[in-house]
């Protein structure tokens, strides 16, 4: 069934789909918030992500949906469900999954949480906490995805945040940072599941009514949201991520990511991006072994879709056969140990708007210089640039990311996260179902042209050197 859109009076956008093939008896709700590590304030990097956890409070309070304190993800466990939620730079995402009878409630949950935020100067105090727990343990792949990043996009910042910039953040900030960005035209609602769009969409309305339509200090934002005769209406709300962050110019010069360090906040999109083959040296990070970390921008996953598709063929075809075929032979002489490519934010190909990037990690054997193990690299594009690619190998490459769509396809927050995505940071896409055709469609020339993107434009390099006392 083809998924339903409406969007409410006050901006927000509310996507429904009928799919009982796929979770019969079950339900599934995403919330999709235009906010993420790119939002957060200066001297404050980690404050989305923060917010991400105080949507799961703590203790009630008088009124609200949850006036005995049980906590949000305590009322979906109670109700048999699960419940999880996701920041990345460019947008935080909360998905649910209930019994289908029971969705009613938990649309009542996500609305009464939006309404009631107010955290605790105690509770953020245990969350930063948390988050600097998460910080530490998010591994080296993390690091060498930021790197890449900064320097490529100066002003993005990866969604984790900063356990220092957190110590010292208070409830004020963080509800002026809810109050600006958790708005009804930068939120979309997904439900999808065994269910009945109409009947949502009156749960829906009667629920979220009140829910992101007021701003800072209780004035409507520039968002789109006007108040005329009583009414919290639109006024031509935005309808993607970037247009909302453009109107509301919430990328204005922001200072210091880190001590004596300054940068811009916008980052320009990946078809702004150089062209000229520009390699650019971030400064060594830690790591168990020798490696480098190289990283290419993507193309803009809504302009330049098909070559945006390629791009993650190409991922799969050097990170599943011609650079591992490399890696296993190392004893014999060759100069790399092991090699990952991801494609994508943390390797989660769409999952963010432009800019975004593909990372190789390569490790290096005894002797090699960076420089060698990145020479390396380029001559496994430039293979592929030359072409043409067999035929056998691009069908297996495509056919590895269909295998991985599919065993995602039935998963309803899976879906529900996907139409949420879409709406906000993709526009005109066809929808999660569509997919499997575009890739179809990608050709060994599209993969061999990536491949020359690759080449041609700018380049991180980023040395991965032992510290002492670490293996070698």
């Amino acid at each position: 069934m083809t998924p339903s859109v409406t969007v409410l009076p006050g901006g927000l956008r509310v996507c429904v789909e009928s799919v009982p093939q796929y979770g019969r008896g079950l339900a599934a709700v995403a919330l999709t918030v235009a906010a993420g590590g790119d939002d957060d304030p200066a001297g404050r990097h980690g404050t989305a992500h923060l917010v991400e956890h105080l949507m799961f409070p703590r203790s009630g309070r008088e009124g609200s949906a949850d006036p005995a304190g049980e906590g949000y993800a305590a009322l979906v466990a109670g109700a048999g469900g699960v419940c999880n939620a996701e920041t990345h730079r460019d947008h935080t995402v909360f998905h649910t999954t209930v019994p289908a009878e029971l969705l009613p409630d938990a649309l009542a949950w996500e609305a009464g949480r939006l309404l009631g935020f107010a955290p605790t100067e105690d509770v953020i105090r245990t969350e930063t906490d948390v988050i600097g727990e998460e910080i530490r343990g998010a591994g080296d792949a993390g690091r060498y995805w930021e790197s890449a990043l900064g320097a490529l996009y100066p002003g993005s910042r990866d969604s984790f945040g900063t356990a220092a910039e957190l110590a010292g953040i208070t409830a004020g900030e963080v509800e002026a940072f809810f109050r600006a960005h958790y708005t009804a035209p930068r939120m979309v609602l997904s439900v999808v599941g065994d269910v009945d769009p109409a009947r949502v969409m009156a749960v829906v309305r009667e629920v979220f009514g009140g829910v992101g339509v007021i701003g800072v200090a209780g004035e409507a934002r520039a968002a789109g949201v006007a108040r005329v005769a009583g009414e919290v209406r639109t006024a031509e709300a935005p309808r993607t991520a970037r247009d909302i962050r453009a109107a509301e110019q919430t990328h204005a010069a922001r200072e210091t990511r880190t001590a004596g360090e300054t940068h811009t906040a916008r980052a320009p999109r990946a078809a702004e991006a150089p062209r000229a083959a520009t390699e650019i040296r971030t400064a060594p990070l830690p790591a168990a072994r020798p490696g480098v970390a190289v990283g290419h921008p993507l193309p803009d996953p809504v302009a330049e879709r098909p070559a945006y598709l390629a791009q993650a063929v190409l991922a799969q075809v050097l990170g599943r056969s011609r650079l591992p075929a490399l890696a296993r032979s190392a004893r014999d002489g060759h100069r790399l140990t092991s090699a990952t490519v991801t494609c994508g934010y943390h390797g989660q190909w769409l999952a963010s708007a432009a800019p975004d990037l593909t990372l190789a990690v390569l490790g290096r054997a005894p002797g090699t210089e960076v420089g060698a193990a990145v020479d390396i690299w380029r001559s496994v594009l430039r293979a592929v640039a030359d072409g043409p690619l067999p035929e056998a190998e691009h069908r297996r490459a495509v056919n590895s990311l269909l295998v991985a769509w599919h065993r995602q396809a039935d998963s309803l927050p899976t879906r529900a996260v996907a139409l949420g995505r879409d709406a906000l940071l993709l526009p005109g896409s066809a929808g999660p179902d569509a997919l499997p055709a575009e890739l179809r469609r990608t050709t060994p020339a599209e993969v061999a042209a990536a491949a020359r993107a690759l080449l041609e434009g700018p380049v991180t390099v980023t040395e991965l050197a032992p510290q002492k006392g670490t293996v070698g």
